[in-house]
């Protein structure tokens, strides 16, 4: 009922924005990833261009603008024009995390950015290779209580979101197990396949056809809720370790000064897609619980994220390279 009643108030509010900004959209939207091409993430952000485009009446052109972990993406938003023509995806990569692990950003996260939605968050699963002995959350942690710095877990890299939430997870389960960074999420699957890897907080999407021909075996997931697509697998709050959480969230963000009229619209329009059946089911597919809401949502998470991210950092003695 709640989630109706904001539906539709943002329904009318866009109403009258569109009435103060007729004319736009007039042309093609472009939408700066900041990831590659095939990643999750912007395999997240063309079912969102699909879909606005349709809603809006003119095409969004996904640009991927990868590199530096999502920064040089996210700076392109900043300081492009903010005409309503240009709109990105900001994550807990590119505006918690980096946040938190570094003083020379070429933007600020809260400053620079308007903020127009909160498309959704992605929990990780929890996966071992088969050949580690233990069959669920509980008997992996005994497994690495009883042998310290022997059990080793990838990532996409040194204080990526995934280092970061292993990290959080070990300090808060008492344990000591090995990192072992990679250059991407989708090498390191591939070492935990083969066993070279023993565990790792994999993104759902990509790991879920290995877990389900029992390639990889999933004994938990990092959300505060369970995920809609491993329903069957707890989360590790479930598990055993109360108040663990750890998201990849993903939003909606434009330059600043852009109109309000626009922002409205774009808020609007994005909460309709997450909030229809077709969308919702898109997004989760790709493991994304949907979040619809007001604009102010995304810049609340980045500022508790950053805090959050960065005291993990500080008390494992991660920085960023």
């Amino acid at each position: 009922m709640i989630r109706l009643i904001l539906l539709a108030t943002l329904s009318l509010l866009a109403g009258a924005a569109a009435a103060q900004s007729p004319e736009w959209p007039d042309r093609p939207i472009r939408l700066i990833v900041p990831f590659p091409a095939g990643s999750s993430t912007d395999i997240i952000a063309r079912i969102v261009a699909q879909k606005l485009g349709t809603r809006l009446g003119q095409q969004v052109i996904v640009e991927n603008r990868a590199g530096a972990s999502g920064n040089i993406g996210a700076d392109a938003v900043a300081k492009a024009a903010p005409d309503g023509y240009t709109v990105g995806i900001a994550t807990a990569s590119t505006h918690a995390v980096a946040a938190s692990l570094s003083a020379s950003l070429p933007y600020d996260p809260i400053k620079d950015f308007a903020p127009v939605a909160m498309l959704g968050a992605q929990p990780y699963v929890l996966v071992v290779y088969p050949g580690v002995p233990a069959r669920d959350f509980g008997e992996l942690i005994a497994l690495a209580k009883a042998k310290p710095g022997k059990l080793n877990y990838g990532s996409a890299g040194v204080a990526s979101l995934a280092h970061l939430a292993t990290a959080l997870l070990a300090s808060m389960a008492g344990i000591d197990i090995a990192h072992v960074p990679y250059k991407s999420s989708s090498q390191s699957m591939t070492d935990m396949i083969t066993g070279r890897l023993e565990m790792q907080l994999a993104t759902i999407a990509p790991a879920l056809p290995n877990i389900r021909a029992g390639q990889l075996r999933a004994l938990a997931t990092s959300g505060g809720k369970r995920s809609s697509v491993l329903a069957e697998v707890p989360t590790v709050a479930e598990a055993g370790i109360a108040g663990y959480e750890a998201s990849l969230w993903v939003s909606l963000v434009v330059p600043p000064a852009t109109a309000p009229a626009i922002i409205t619209r774009l808020n609007h329009e994005v909460n309709a897609i997450l909030g229809s059946a077709e969308g919702e089911e898109a997004l989760v597919a790709q493991g994304m619980e949907p979040e619809p809401g007001l604009p102010e949502a995304v810049t609340a998470r980045i500022r508790s994220d950053t805090v959050k991210w960065r005291d993990v950092a500080v008390k494992a003695g991660i920085r960023a390279e």
